[in-house]
């Protein structure tokens, strides 16, 4: 199927209970395991527990409604804005951060993170962390100068990307359009934490085909370099499922520091 007739997430949206279901729930039908929940996971608090990540403002863009990633970041930073491409992925997120009727079911993932820190019997304390850390949920836009705007942020100390550059990327001068206007968030020094899924060209939602733009290690590492990003740690995942959903063969963590 061409590029053409696939849907792209931020322009015709999604069904974000549905795509966490498929990706990221405690399902047992649910393969994708240990690609996108331990794996982020584990990267992130290897990437805050060296040390080398530091800071008091933090921003997130990631696909979807997903927050499991952020448990170990709201250990380190006291202030995290999510960033959103759509509505519906907004209230996902406030029916979580308020802890409303409906709210989706994390608690498989706090559990994860606690073990991880080595504090099995502080679970709750994992969501309460988190939901005290996110400031703001804000709606972005990539062909605005201000992707924030009418809201003017601070450069942040960081930044982490999870799946997403690719899903809203056509080409290869997208990519680096959007690539350029994710770092202009950071202030000098900060850091660029991506996740990027490699050598994928669609992934499902329900009955939907969603568009991917199809890229590899060296595209993403040239990239970085190409923007003035020094890479400080990358490490690449070869994919362990069998499925039909998404067609990737791997995923890529890479740590980039912006110029001072």
């Amino acid at each position: 199927m061409d590029s053409t007739t696939h849907k792209f997430y931020h322009v015709h949206g999604m069904d974000s209970r549905s795509y966490l279901d498929l990706y990221f729930s405690n399902n047992e039908d649910m393969v994708f395991a240990e690609d996108t929940l331990k794996f982020p996971m584990s990267m992130i608090h290897y990437q805050l527990c060296t040390g080398r990540t530091e800071g008091t403002f933090l921003i997130d863009i990631s696909l979807g409604s997903i927050i499991h990633h952020l448990y170990f970041v709201s250990k380190f930073f006291k202030k995290i804005v999510l960033l959103k491409f759509q509505e519906k992925c907004i209230m996902e997120l406030n029916r979580w951060l308020h802890d409303r009727t409906g709210a989706y079911d994390w608690s498989h993932t706090s559990s994860a993170a606690a073990e991880l820190e080595g504090m099995r019997d502080q679970l709750q304390e994992q969501e309460m962390r988190l939901r005290s850390s996110i400031k703001q949920i804000l709606k972005c836009d990539y062909e605005q100068e201000n992707v924030t705007s009418p809201v003017l942020l601070p450069l942040a100390d960081c930044v982490i990307g999870a799946s997403i550059l690719e899903m809203i990327s056509k080409n290869e001068d997208e990519y680096m359009k959007n690539l350029e206007k994710t770092i202009k968030l950071l202030k000098p020094g900060g850091q660029l934490l991506l996740f990027a899924v490699l050598d994928a060209t669609y992934w499902f939602v329900g009955a939907e085909r969603f568009h991917c733009f199809k890229c590899n290690e060296e595209f993403v590492k040239n990239a970085f370099g190409k923007l003035g990003l020094v890479i400080d740690y990358y490490t690449v995942k070869r994919r362990c499922n069998v499925s039909d959903l998404a067609d990737y063969k791997a995923i890529l963590f890479i740590v980039g520091r912006k110029g001072e």
